[in-house]
């Protein structure tokens, strides 16, 4: 059971449908049930219909034995065996507060915000630690914010890579993959500005994905001469996102305090090192710098010296994508849906 807003698939929803052929291919009956997120001033009514969804019908063929919840509200939903495997909260009222508070316009405002904050902080913090039998973080980093707001304890249990990316073989090519939604968080601006702090010609960008930022940097690439070195993919099937996985010489992935990151592990399926930055979050616990990929500052120069050192040194590139496979071999869906199931 998840949340989810029209119109928008991400990780979150990529996760939700893959765990559900998991369990189903081994032989589970699973469902996937979602609520509404519902958009800013309207959260606690998306809170109440998940704790009022009875998922226990009556005169079904078979009862609902367990429920698996991932991102808020759907940890409201009830049930005796509920299982959270916790992605995150709504961030804006947590580790985007000061982010999201000084974008305000009036005080009136802020202290609206703050009472819904305190607010969601309560019935967060309730539901996570009395409505769920047992909690697994997705990362450390998510695991830390549980800790760090409401002081509540869970198991970190890494999502593996979905099924839906395979590369049959692969290939280091002359380009930099940089997949993920199009929106502020996600960074794909530091790529763009790094193809203009490269010593070494010849390699481009390609942006894989959609979102409210595309006209944004269209016009930051316009505005560096750069539109020869960068394509804008747009969103595309798995098929053809397989495809640039294996064909890139690497990929960036440098978002701001990410939750976990499956592009991290997609890109490791497909033998593909990740350039990834400091202050990104979960993708810095599966990247290890300089043994599976690259770990650098969230600034274009780094990320520039990080390219030119792949573009450089095949070798290095395909040495660094090699181990990353390795280590994505310990992620398996056996291991996570073991720990997963309470009955």
């Amino acid at each position: 059971m998840t949340s989810t807003v029209p119109f928008v698939e991400g990780g979150n929803e990529l996760l939700a449908q893959t765990l559900i052929r998991q369990l189903k291919l081994r032989g589970h009956e699973a469902q996937l049930l979602t609520v509404a997120q519902n958009r800013f001033g309207r959260q606690f009514s998306a809170y109440l219909a998940a704790l009022l969804t009875d998922v226990r019908f009556e005169g079904c063929v078979e009862s609902v034995d367990q429920v698996i919840s991932l991102k808020f509200p759907s940890f409201a939903v009830r049930h005796p065996a509920h299982v959270c495997w916790f992605n995150h909260r709504m961030r804006e009222y947590y580790d985007l507060w000061e982010r999201f508070s000084s974008s305000l316009v009036s005080s009136r405002q802020l202290i609206k915000e703050r009472v819904r904050r305190r607010l969601l902080h309560t019935i967060d913090t309730y539901l996570l630690k009395k409505n769920v039998t047992r909690l697994f973080a997705q990362s450390r980093t998510v695991q830390s914010r549980l800790r760090r707001f409401g002081d509540i304890r869970s198991e970190v249990l890494y999502p593996p890579a979905t099924d839906l990316v395979g590369c049959e073989g692969y290939s280091y090519g002359k380009f930099i993959l940089s997949p993920g939604r199009l929106v502020d968080l996600k960074r794909h601006d530091l790529l763009i500005k790094a193809l203009g702090n490269l010593k070494r010609s010849g390699i481009q960008a390609i942006i894989a994905g959609g979102g409210p930022q595309e006209s944004q940097l269209k016009v930051l690439v316009e505005r560096l001469g750069l539109k020869r070195k960068v394509k804008f993919a747009g969103e595309m099937n798995y098929s053809t996102l397989s495809k640039y996985y294996s064909e890139c010489l690497a990929v960036f992935y440098g978002p701001f305090s990410e939750d976990y990151g499956l592009v991290t592990l997609e890109a490791s399926k497909c033998h593909k090192a990740v350039i990834t930055c400091t202050d990104s979050g979960g993708p810095t616990e599966l990247v290890r710098d300089g043994a599976t990929g690259l770990v650098c500052e969230p600034d274009e120069t780094a990320i520039a010296r990080a390219i030119d050192r792949l573009s450089a040194n095949r070798d290095l590139a395909e040495s660094l994508g090699q181990a990353a496979y390795e280590a994505s071999l310990d992620h398996s869906w056996d291991n996570a849906i073991e720990r997963l199931l309470v009955v």
